[in-house]
């Protein structure tokens, strides 16, 4: 699973709220529309000009608050190709994880907003074009790549008719 794409750079600690806004709870019915406003509080243009593939990059503690499960569903409606952080929220990794939105742990300090990246999900290996240089992430097991390859958690249950652990 390779991906091409800008970076859009976050700091420490986006939270869930971050990302789906609490004052647009109504729109949870209609994840479409509150895709619209995907990170906004973080960054107020960013679902404006976000395109697919691009990279959400943040820091530590990435997707931190209250489990919404539409966090990171939004993340992916709105086009993302996958998020690179320093660390993660458990539950935020798990949900992204189960949606099949690829969630990488890598050292983001090298990385700046605009860059070009290249990632491979399955090698762990961010390329970023800009600045010529190659960021190893911490590689995924090969049961969550599968998950991802599948289109998310509930995908790979159709696909299989239930957990398909091996290879």
């Amino acid at each position: 699973m390779q991906i091409k794409g800008k970076a859009f750079k976050f700091g420490d600690s986006i939270s869930t709220d971050h990302i789906a806004p609490g004052r647009l709870f109504h729109l949870r019915t209609n994840l479409p529309e509150l895709a619209k406003h995907v990170l906004e509080d973080a960054d107020p243009e960013f679902a404006s000009k976000v395109q697919p593939g691009d990279f959400v990059v943040g820091g530590k503690n990435f997707g931190l608050g209250s489990s919404r499960e539409h966090a990171p569903t939004i993340i992916k409606l709105a086009g993302v190709g996958a998020v690179l952080a320093e660390s993660f929220a458990r539950i935020f990794y798990r949900n992204a994880i189960n949606i099949g939105l690829p969630v990488l742990i890598c050292d983001t300090n090298q990385i700046n907003a605009g860059d070009e990246l290249e990632v491979d999900v399955s090698k762990g290996e961010i390329k970023d074009i800009t600045k010529g240089i190659t960021i190893q992430a911490k590689p995924l097991p090969d049961v969550m790549i599968k998950i991802l390859n599948d289109g998310g958690l509930l995908e790979h249950f159709r696909k299989h008719g239930g957990f398909a652990l091996d290879a």
